[in-house]
């Protein structure tokens, strides 16, 4: 038997479990009973929201204000993001982080005790970056789930696998990219305990699935990042956009064969740390007045030119010259990593850096209001593309935009909750016909071809004849996977490896239709002479 919901939310990190506890919040206040269903493929703490270190942007200040937030984003996205969509969410963003405080996450304050410790990041003119220590994300997703908890209403999935999205497709209607009358009902979800696929059905899905970062052989993105949310919502006929637009976060800790990268955070440049090449030498006046505090895709690009130019395989990222104790209050986990693992102590060493790929700006488009083109289908965070980012992220804004547009879907469900109906004839998963791979040795071999492709050629610095190329390659591994997918009982590992070869797809085919550079996206043969 299918599992009926009311609402069905795939991902746990800050997008949706902001919008499941509201959901179930007003439905108590009603006194009405719902079901919120949450999965998760692995344990619900594992999330992309888990690892950001910086914080969450928001005015907070009398010295600041929404004009100069709103100002800062245009800057950072080019000018490509959307001024409405920017204006919804600095706007609305301090009382959405108001909410978080409510539910429970604490945020570090001043000495006094009474007012925030605002921090400044790279892009931003003011300090207006609320965190807690350098683990703010985890310190959000610990006071959501504590939430989530205590409200009956919503069920966690842990360790189930939304495979495919249940559209008309799956009623024998056939559907297109552009129509307006599909519909979602729900999902189909591995349950990775039984390896049985189940019906999850609902009224309304929320996809909250994060980001692609393992496409990318470096990455600071957990190992569950593999853009499953926009390969399902593609493949359903979705629309996405800005795919080209890949943040490579500029300062990753340098670890040979360690992935995913450990970030160090922008806020460590914000604090007062400075690019050196290895060599010693400062290098980020020859890119930008603003230095180590330039947006993050000029970094990147400087430090992948200073490697390249000296063939290195990383630079330093100096923070010797900073108030130690100062330092080791605002980011104690990263000192104590440093030290750990590499042996540094950073009153005297260097940190090597490297770039890694972090944030994706694109993904499922939607509205103002989290709806893509599929009726009663939304999509939040880092899976969605609202228009905020532009052609880059300013930092500290993907959290904000995350809460407000969980809080923006919320509103629009509830609106639209009594037109949604889930039809009784949907049928189960067929896999008749299909066995067990004997050989997973072939998905881990194509997903490193994978990972080298995009790393090689879609990387920080593109070209047109890296463009093709990666393609070319790209389609020959999708015939290859195809034929294993259909011949397959599904499993994760194969269901992950399908999206991550979708979702380059979409990344190279943007990239090569962007004949302008803008932001994060950089070909050599855009540049004029």
């Amino acid at each position: 038997m299918p599992h009926q919901f009311d609402f069905l939310v795939i991902g746990s990190g800050i997008a949706g479990l902001s919008y499941a506890t509201k959901l179930a919040m007003h439905f108590e206040r009603l006194n009405e009973s719902v079901r919120i269903g949450v999965i998760t493929k692995v344990q619900a703490e594992e999330t992309n929201t888990k690892y950001a270190q910086g914080g969450i942007a928001a005015v907070w200040s009398a010295d600041d204000s929404f004009e100069k937030h709103i100002e800062d984003t245009m800057v950072a996205g080019d000018f490509l993001s959307d001024r409405h969509i920017v204006e919804i969410v600095v706007n609305e963003g301090p009382a959405r982080i108001r909410e978080l405080i409510d539910y429970g996450t604490r945020f570090d304050k001043e000495h006094s005790g009474t007012d925030y410790d605002l921090a400044r990041e790279g892009g931003h003119s003011d300090f207006r970056i609320l965190h807690f220590k350098d683990i703010t994300g985890a310190e959000i997703e610990r006071a959501l789930l504590e939430k989530a908890a205590s409200l009956p209403s919503i069920e966690i999935f842990t360790h189930f696998y939304a495979v495919e999205l249940i559209t008309k497709h799956h009623l024998g209607e056939t559907v297109h990219r552009y129509d307006n009358d599909n519909h979602c009902y729900g999902a189909y979800v591995l349950n990775t305990q039984t390896g049985h696929v189940e019906r999850f059905l609902a009224k309304t899905t929320l996809l909250a699935t994060g980001g692609i970062g393992n496409i990318y052989q470096n990455t600071t993105n957990p190992n569950i990042a593999t853009g499953d949310g926009i390969a399902m919502a593609y493949r359903a006929k979705g629309v996405c956009k800005d795919m080209e637009f890949i943040q490579f976060h500029p300062t990753a800790l340098y670890e040979p064969g360690k992935k995913p990268n450990f970030l160090i955070s922008e806020a460590v440049r914000g604090f007062g740390g400075i690019l050196r090449t290895r060599s010693g030498e400062t290098f980020m006046e020859q890119y930008d007045a603003r230095l180590s505090l330039a947006p993050r895709d000029i970094v990147a690009r400087a430090i992948d030119s200073e490697m390249k130019k000296a063939g290195d395989s990383f630079v330093y990222l100096d923070v010797t010259h900073c108030d130690y104790d100062k330092f080791v209050e605002h980011f104690p986990t990263i000192t104590a990593y440093c030290r750990d693992h590499l042996g540094l102590d950073l009153r005297k060493d260097y940190i090597p850096v490297v770039p890694a790929q972090h944030y994706l700006c694109g993904g499922v488009r939607v509205n103002e209001w989290g709806q893509t083109n599929i009726q009663y289908l939304y999509a939040v965070g880092e899976c969605s593309c609202t228009g905020l980012h532009g052609a880059n992220r300013l930092a500290s804004n993907s959290l904000l935009e995350a809460v407000v547009f969980g809080h923006r879907a919320y509103e629009k469900t509830i609106e639209l909750v009594g037109t949604a109906t889930v039809p009784a004839n949907i049928p189960a998963w067929n896999d008749a016909g299909t066995t067990h791979p004997e050989e997973l040795v072939l998905v881990t071999e194509i997903r490193k071809e994978l990972e080298s492709i995009m790393s090689n050629y879609v990387g920080i610095v593109r070209s047109n004849r890296r463009l093709k190329r990666a393609l070319d390659r790209l389609e020959l591994l999708y015939i290859e996977h195809e034929e294993l997918y259909r011949q397959s009982k599904v499993s994760v590992h194969i269901c992950e490896l399908r999206n991550m070869i979708e979702v380059a797809y979409l990344v190279i085919k943007m990239a090569v239709a962007r004949r302008e550079n803008r932001g994060l996206h950089y070909n050599i043969d855009n540049v004029k002479p």
